[in-house]
């Protein structure tokens, strides 16, 4: 597990760029597990909120309480939607200036009232948090894998390879992931063919036969996040099923929880984030979703 220095990773005074989260490599040994093919759909995700009635995170206001001093007007159902600056910006800056939070915005409108995901029921699901989709893993009979399962899955039967699919971003100049090209983050040259998220087994799977293990969306995982875990189980020598650590703490966010996300999205690039390597680790407030976070599911044996 993990990914290697590579030149360039600290380049940029944003955690984002910063990789050393996921050093060093080190071995674990997990037992056998069934993992989904592909990202969980919109098709996927409406069957199990036509089965339960189920409300995302998203789709409730946030309470005062919760967010004391917060004006009122602020504590409205949305989610957290990729909004593009005009002109180029400091990558060394806040990520606050392309993302924005939209009123309205949920797995249902994406991008904001107005939009719809009519037409794209083989898109991934996304604006789910982190509980939202350990209920639909319930409701699946299955759950969220850990990032050691996720990560086996990803890599495909390949071992230290820079990428799901071997040690070249883009083998023969071909496209393998749905990921940022142009300009981060005010100009997207989308030479993929998507702005935004892509269908599904648009792209190459990898060797396991899994899709979009690399770009698209984010992936939960259920372990806890903490940049030093890493660090903490390779001294074990191999960890057998590790499952992460018992809580979670960011230093660049001490006072909020995190979850492990996987996979890197659409808006992953080398220019900020290229963390669609197979090793690298992600995070995120477990009750926040936005338009390019998603997730799969995985089933232990019987």
């Amino acid at each position: 597990m993990g990914a290697p220095k590579r030149k360039g990773d600290s380049e940029i005074s944003n955690d984002m760029r910063d990789m050393s989260d996921s050093r060093p490599l080190h071995q674990v040994e997990l037992e056998g597990f069934w993992i989904d093919e592909t990202e969980v759909t919109n098709e996927q995700f409406s069957q199990f909120v036509e089965a339960t009635g189920y409300v995302t995170i998203s789709e409730v206001a946030p309470k005062a309480e919760d967010y004391p001093g917060a004006p009122p007007e602020n504590l409205v159902a949305g989610s957290v939607v990729f909004s593009p600056p005009d002109v180029p910006v400091d990558l060394r800056g806040s990520s606050y200036q392309w993302w924005a939070y939209i009123p309205g915005a949920n797995w249902k409108h994406p991008e904001g009232p107005g939009s719809t995901i009519d037409g794209k029921e083989s898109f991934p699901v996304v604006h789910v948090g982190w509980y939202d989709a350990v209920e639909y893993a319930k409701w699946a009979k299955k759950r969220l894998p850990t990032e050691a399962e996720w990560e086996f899955a990803a890599r495909g039967g390949l071992d230290r390879k820079g990428y799901v699919w071997g040690d070249a971003f883009r083998p023969d100049n071909k496209i393998m992931a749905n990921t940022f090209q142009g300009n981060f983050p005010d100009k997207n040259a989308t030479e993929d063919g998507y702005a935004t998220t892509s269908p599904v087994k648009t792209f190459p799977p990898n060797g396991y036969g899994l899709y979009d293990v690399a770009g698209n969306v984010w992936e939960w995982a259920s372990d806890w996040y903490r940049p030093e875990y890493f660090e903490t189980i390779a001294r074990n020598g191999v960890t057998k099923n590790p499952l992460g650590p018992s809580n979670s703490f960011d230093p660049a966010e001490p006072g909020q929880v995190k979850r492990v996300m996987k996979g890197g999205s659409f808006l992953c690039t080398d220019q900020y984030c290229s963390r669609y390597m197979p090793g690298g680790r992600g995070k995120g407030d477990p009750v926040t979703g936005t338009n390019h976070l998603g997730f799969r599911t995985v089933k232990s044996p019987e």
